[in-house]
């Protein structure tokens, strides 16, 4: 399991709607700090991100070249497989529909891999249809580096797992390759309302 670090807290708020959460949730309103490993701090004049594997031609962005495409911004819940929710967080970046719109693939599966080794699978249809972004500010600021930034995967309708901190690339497979929690016996698709959360749930 992944060394939980400062800002977990089993605190409930009995003013939230009980529909906005997941079975087996509880609310938190500081942002916990979870991660498989120590803290890549990738300067953005380094940083770049890639779009490969299945695909006719690759396609790259430099950090300025991402900032440069039309970003969105947006509220979401956020839920973790550790069993804490946190509700109404703010975001800024870029859909991954925008990025997927560079290539072109027939794959309906994608590895996303990271600095630090860190990888997650997830289908292409979970990617796309407004459901996901590659996002670079949290609560109007940068994206800090022990929440996945200079900037990270997110698909909150899943669990945040799947939301891979310190994103580099996204690599378009065929076949359903497992990332690092799956192979470890996290579930393969992670479905917070079914509690999807190891394998055979």
């Amino acid at each position: 399991m992944a060394p939980i670090s400062r800002g977990f807290r089993g605190r409930r708020r009995p003013d939230v709607d009980p529909a906005r959460i997941p079975p087996g949730q509880y609310v938190v309103n500081d942002f916990p700090v979870l991660s498989a490993g120590p803290t890549p701090h990738t300067p953005v004049e380094q940083w770049s991100f890639q779009i490969g594997g299945a695909v006719a031609e690759p396609a790259s962005w430099t950090w300025e070249q991402l900032q440069a495409m039309p970003a969105e911004t947006f509220t979401v819940d956020i839920h973790c497989v550790t069993k804490w929710s946190k509700l109404d967080t703010g975001w800024k970046g870029v859909s991954v529909d925008a990025l997927l719109e560079r290539v072109q693939t027939e794959a309906d599966y994608l590895t996303a891999w990271c600095d630090g080794g860190y990888t997650t699978n997830l289908a292409v249809e979970d990617v796309t249809g407004g459901q996901a972004w590659v996002v670079y500010e949290f609560d109007g600021q940068p994206l800090e580096p022990e929440h996945g930034g200079p900037a990270r995967l997110l698909v909150p309708h899943l669990y945040f797992w799947k939301s891979a901190k310190w994103v580099r690339g996204l690599r378009l497979t065929y076949d359903d390759e497992p990332g690092f929690w799956e192979a470890a016996g996290y579930h393969n698709h992670g479905d917070p309302w079914k509690e999807q959360r190891y394998s055979g749930d």
